[in-house]
């Protein structure tokens, strides 16, 4: 049969089918439809209230200088969180590495908001990011292992609608809090609304574990079972590689530009060893999608950071229209996320891949456009809710491609390599445009033609991902 025709009859047979399945808050999966929407409710409103008072957090603690790495250090921790959870969750089921992850992340809160130099700070952001990594991947593999296929994009998009009200509530309460009270009120009190969630997710997910590990394949061949084991040393030193790639981007100078060669060759060396075989050159199926995470992931960041620098640095753009911009992206992320789970469920999903692959491209050239003096610089702010809308889209999509390339037994695996070049993506694309921003700096060039120079250089990953996605298409 046509791949054409094959399409259509699995559509009408998935269509068919969801008239009479239960939806995700059916009686069946009511309880942990409703208990991960909280996790992920938490974990965004922990991620978005606290990134904006760690500035307030190192310059009270004297560590100033030391800030990007402390950024650093969350992204290069959920790589290895990723991998750890990943594959604990092949073996076992989610249920353990999701509550682990939980109970992670009211711990290194604590740690955080008792810090008393700005190292504690790092151990506790690099904490936070072990959690973090292993919390989202384990959420991902356990939709992958208690949800039907049909049931798999709405659950995604659920998971982005429950970072809309964080995203509108979080950055500017914690503001308040830490400007009447404290920065470290903001980590007490993240800390004690994240205990009952952790709480309740080991009740609702209690005895899933034995469940899916009943589910999982006993012939494994022991090749896949070796290839199965945690390579947590390898995605330890992957880890190195992108915080020490991190801080070396901070400044341009020799002492600095040590640490961006040694995590270049660590990201070079181990990266492969996380990924499947075939994802740099697009191999078709799984690698594809792997690569299309990292390349959008890595570009859509990228905006998120340089648009809103450029815009206060250069365009001298009042902060409350980056702030509405950086709302207008989140509504607009779970808006899209929402509309290619209901509207657009019967479109073959890597079709909205390159839909959102060209959406996100349109947002770079707004960028490149905002960054032209005679444009009103809300040219540039366009770029952000726009680039939202694509990855609204595209992303959910990717991981549903990606899950379904995968066997049940090896989810877990598939969701840690998503996550891990989710990381490098975003470690990679963010450095090379600030590497190209600075080298334009360097030469002379003004502020705006560096932005402008950056900018133009992330078209090169959205229309790679336009072209490649029908190479993650599953037949």
């Amino acid at each position: 049969m046509p791949d054409e025709q094959r399409t259509g009859q699995q559509q009408q047979d998935l269509k068919e089918g969801m008239s009479t399945e239960p939806g995700i808050f059916s009686r069946q999966y009511a309880a942990a439809t409703t208990t991960f929407a909280v996790v992920m409710f938490l974990t965004g409103f922990a991620a978005l209230a606290v990134v904006p008072i760690l500035p307030t957090a190192a310059q009270d603690l004297g560590g100033v200088s030391l800030f990007p790495m402390v950024a650093g250090c969350f992204v290069a921790a959920s790589l290895l969180g990723g991998v750890l959870g990943g594959h604990w969750a092949d073996r076992s089921g989610a249920r353990r590495p999701l509550a682990l992850g939980m109970i992670l992340a009211v711990f290194t809160l604590l740690v955080s908001a008792s810090s008393v130099s700005i190292w504690q700070l790092a151990v506790g952001r690099f904490v936070d990011g072990l959690a973090a990594g292993m919390v989202a991947v384990s959420v991902t593999t356990a939709i992958g292992q208690s949800y039907p296929e049909y049931l798999r994009p709405r659950m995604l998009a659920m998971m982005s609608a429950s970072w809309v009200i964080p995203s509108l509530v979080g950055p500017p309460l914690a503001g308040v809090v830490a400007e009447l009270w404290s920065w470290r009120v903001v980590f007490y009190g993240l800390a004690a609304l994240t205990v009952l969630p952790a709480l309740a997710l080991v009740v609702v997910l209690r005895g899933s574990t034995a469940k899916d590990r009943d589910a999982m394949p006993a012939d494994v061949p022991p090749a896949e079972e070796r290839a199965a084991r945690p390579p947590l040393l390898v995605a330890a030193l992957l880890s190195l590689g992108a915080a020490l790639g991190q801080y070396g981007v901070s400044k341009w100078d020799l002492y600095h530009l040590v640490f961006v060669a040694v995590g270049i060759a660590l990201l070079v060396v181990f990266a492969p060893r996380l990924l499947p075989r075939g994802t740099w050159r697009s191999a078709r199926g799984l690698p594809t999608a792997v690569l299309l995470r990292g390349l959008t992931s890595g570009t859509y960041f990228t905006v998120e950071a340089l648009v809103p620098l450029m815009l206060i640095t250069e365009r001298e753009v009042a902060a409350v229209v980056v702030g509405v911009a950086f709302t207008a992206s989140a509504v607009l992320w779970a808006g899209a996320s929402w509309v290619q789970g209901k509207l657009l469920q019967h479109v073959a999903r890597h079709r909205l891949v390159t839909v959102g692959a060209l959406i996100m491209t349109a947002s770079v050239a707004f960028a490149v456009a905002g960054s032209f003096s005679s444009l009103p610089p809300v040219t540039a702010a366009v770029a952000m809710p726009l680039a939202a809308v694509g990855m609204g889209l595209l992303d959910p999509c990717v991981t549903v491609l990606s899950l379904q390339h995968s066997a049940r037994h090896r989810q877990g695996h598939t969701t840690s390599a998503m996550q891990t070049n989710m990381n490098l993506g975003q470690v990679v694309v963010l450095a090379l445009a600030t590497a190209v921003l600075n080298a334009c700096l360097a030469i002379g060039a003004s502020g705006l033609d560096g932005y402008a120079t950056a900018f133009t250089l992330l078209l090169v990953p959205t229309a790679l991902v336009a072209l490649l996605a029908v190479r993650a298409r599953s037949n």
